[in-house]
Parts: C-alpha cells; sequence; structure tokens
C-alpha cells in the first residue's frame, strides 16, 4: 500500500492542537525526558491523535506516532501555573510532570509523588494539552515557543 501523496492531495490540516509547555529554568535533558513522558499520556488516552503504522519500503514496520505536530513551548513558573488553572478550567486532556518527578524511578512512584501535592501546590515543570486550536492557544496565553 502507498500512502505517500499525490499532487491532487491537499495539505492535512487539524483542527486540533497538541502542546506542551515546559518550564523555562530545565535543563536540556529534562526537557526532553519530560516532552517525552507528557506526549506518551496523551498518546495513550486519546486514540484519535494516534496515526497509523509506519511501513518502509522493504516492508518493514514501525510502530505509530502522534498523527499531529507537537508545538513545544516554554515559560515561567508563574506562566505554567496559569495554564495548568486554565486547562482545568477548560477540562481540556492534559498531563502533567511536577519536580518531584525526577527524583522517582518508577511509574508507581511517580503516581504517588503527584498524588501527595494538593493541584495549587504541584511543582510544575511541564504541561501537554490536547484540544480544539484556540483554546489550547487560550491555555498558552503568555507562553513562548520553545527555541
Amino acid at each position: 500500500m502507498n500512502d505517500a501523496p499525490t499532487p491532487a492531495d491537499p495539505p492535512v490540516r487539524f483542527d486540533t492542537k497538541i502542546a506542551v509547555l515546559l518550564r523555562e529554568d530545565l535543563e536540556t535533558w529534562q526537557r526532553l525526558n519530560v516532552t517525552a513522558f507528557l506526549v506518551s499520556g496523551l498518546g495513550t488516552e486519546l486514540p484519535e491523535v494516534v496515526g497509523e503504522p509506519y511501513e518502509d519500503a522493504d516492508g518493514v514496520p514501525y510502530l505509530p506516532m502522534l498523527r499531529q505536530p507537537v508545538l513545544v513551548f516554554e515559560g515561567s513558573k508563574e506562566t505554567l501555573t496559569a495554564a495548568h488553572a486554565r486547562v482545568l478550567s477548560r477540562a481540556l486532556p492534559r498531563a502533567v510532570f511536577t519536580g518531584d518527578l525526577f527524583a522517582t524511578g518508577n511509574d508507581r512512584d511517580n503516581r504517588a509523588a503527584v498524588r501527595a501535592v494538593g493541584t495549587d501546590a504541584l511543582d510544575l515543570v511541564g504541561l501537554a494539552v490536547y484540544g480544539p486550536r484556540n483554546a489550547v492557544d487560550k491555555v498558552l496565553k503568555g507562553a513562548r515557543m520553545h527555541p
């Protein structure tokens, strides 16, 4: 099967957006790690964001990935806190990563670390959000594209 676009195929536009907001003071390795964890959360709960499996010309199969780009933003701790409040008020699908998770080594301890802290006291270092483009843009108000 050949899924390559032909000149007659219009470009695919999405009416939704996947975005990750990172706290601006993270180390490079932390930014990459947090982004990977956050988008995995969206892919596991929202099957509509996952595309079809890949296959190369020799028929070697590869796992499916998210079907649309992930836009990565950064902002201050205050920007992240405000975005978190906005995503909750809009009830959009979201994933969080807190500073406490850098000290844990497994999924059980990660969940316990988040569960141990009240919503308003979370030490947010990353937030992923999915939803209609305009709603996600409103959540990210004050953030800037990651360089």
